[in-house]
């Protein structure tokens, strides 16, 4: 038969079950412990992606989001992108990037930087990509680790600078030009209009063929003069000091003035035609008189090198909603589709070596945002490109 329980017995027992749950008290306590400790450093290192201010993005190895930091949502308000593809997130593409930054660092598999310039809600800002392959990844999968850096006004003061530099050399030069050139040209003008009132003196003791000549050729010596003089005139408001001086500007005006100093130009090109369609109801807008030629004219300049072969350029200006378009088009050689996002990046260009640096459309895109204008580009290869410039007009 089994023995009885004891009293020592009941006592031994309670003592192993005090044991045993003092024991799961401290395991308990321990493992609080750990999780506060784990809770703690979670809370630092979110402080920490907390404190980037550059937009920080995880994507798979087919380019998909997996995560984001707080900087997302300031940028793109709104938009959920975790498991979308991050071009159609940032890009609004329907594939892949050329040269794609992240996909070259998980090829090379080490850390790659670029530039590049889009769209973040309808303003086209700078960005400074780093791109880094990471190491693990929980499921095994390779994973690119994504730094976004908003360098916008870094470009914007470096184009400034250069603009500011080669602008400060041009009106030294104008200023010279002018200086030499309108000496003599007085003394021309003057002595051809001394002709031109001697003329009547002549009536009737010359031959009336010789005497018609003579009031033709002095009045073309006259116009051709005061055209130098206009000329001369038109260059300085070109070289003006990059000091903002903003009043009332008449954008059709300014559009007369660029093609006026552009004119040889045109006429050196046989297989080139130009047409104008200005709008008579546009309305004035605010701005800097020749910051704003200096747009035009870098645009145009664009399009007369876009149809060195040969083609049309159509310079057009209408009202649209209060605000002043200009728009400035080519049937020229156009620009492919993964090179538009990068046109207003100081120092990109399209253009040969010697030929161009790369600045006059960023700083085009500059003096646009600071008359609080819009600047945007359709191209296609082949076929041609058209820039579109819109400023604010002025409300009475």
């Amino acid at each position: 038969m089994p023995r009885p329980t004891t009293l020592e017995d009941l006592v031994g027992i309670e003592h192993c079950k005090l044991g045993f749950y003092q024991e799961l008290q401290q395991k308990v306590e321990q493992l609080k412990s750990s999780n506060l400790e784990l809770e703690k450093k979670r809370k630092e290192i979110q402080a920490l992606l907390d404190g980037i201010t550059d937009l920080m993005v995880v994507l798979s190895e087919n380019l998909r989001i997996q995560r984001v930091n707080h900087v997302f949502t300031e940028w793109f308000p709104g938009i959920d992108p975790i498991g979308r593809h991050c071009y159609t997130v940032f890009r609004g593409r329907e594939s892949r990037c050329v040269d794609c930054p992240a996909l070259r660092s998980l090829d090379r598999d080490e850390i790659v930087k670029d530039l590049c310039i889009y769209k973040v809600a309808d303003v086209f800002k700078h960005f400074e990509i780093i791109a880094s392959p990471l190491r693990t990844s929980p499921t095994g999968e390779r994973q690119i680790l994504l730094f976004k850096r908003d360098v916008t006004r870094e470009k914007e003061f470096q184009a400034q600078f250069y603009q500011a530099e080669k602008m400060a050399t041009v009106g030294a030069l104008a200023a010279g030009v002018a200086h030499e050139i309108n000496n003599p040209l007085t003394a021309i003008l003057g002595f051809a209009q001394g002709l031109k009132r001697r003329n009547a003196r002549l009536e009737g003791k010359i031959d009336q063929e010789l005497q018609a000549d003579f009031k033709e050729y002095t009045d073309t010596i006259i116009k051709e003069c005061l055209r130098c003089r206009d000329i001369v005139r038109t260059l300085l408001t070109f070289s003006r000091p990059t000091v903002s001086s903003l009043g009332q500007v008449d954008l059709n005006q300014c559009v007369t003035d660029t093609l006026f100093v552009l004119k040889h130009h045109f006429k050196e090109r046989s297989n080139l035609t130009v047409t104008t369609l200005l709008s008579e109801e546009l309305p004035q807008i605010t701005g800097d008189e020749s910051q704003l030629k200096q747009v035009i004219i870098n645009l145009l300049t664009n399009a007369l090198d876009a149809t060195s072969n040969g083609g049309a350029i159509a310079i057009k200006t209408f009202a649209n909603h209060g605000k002043a378009t200009l728009v400035i088009e080519d049937t020229g050689c156009g620009i492919p589709l993964e090179l538009q996002d990068k046109l207003f990046e100081p120092f990109f260009t399209t253009k040969p070596v010697g030929k161009g640096i790369g600045i006059g459309l960023s700083t085009c895109y500059t003096i646009v945002k600071n008359h609080h204008g819009e600047i945007s580009v359709t191209s296609a290869v082949g076929k041609g490109s058209a820039f579109r410039v819109t400023f604010p007009g002025i409300e009475y």
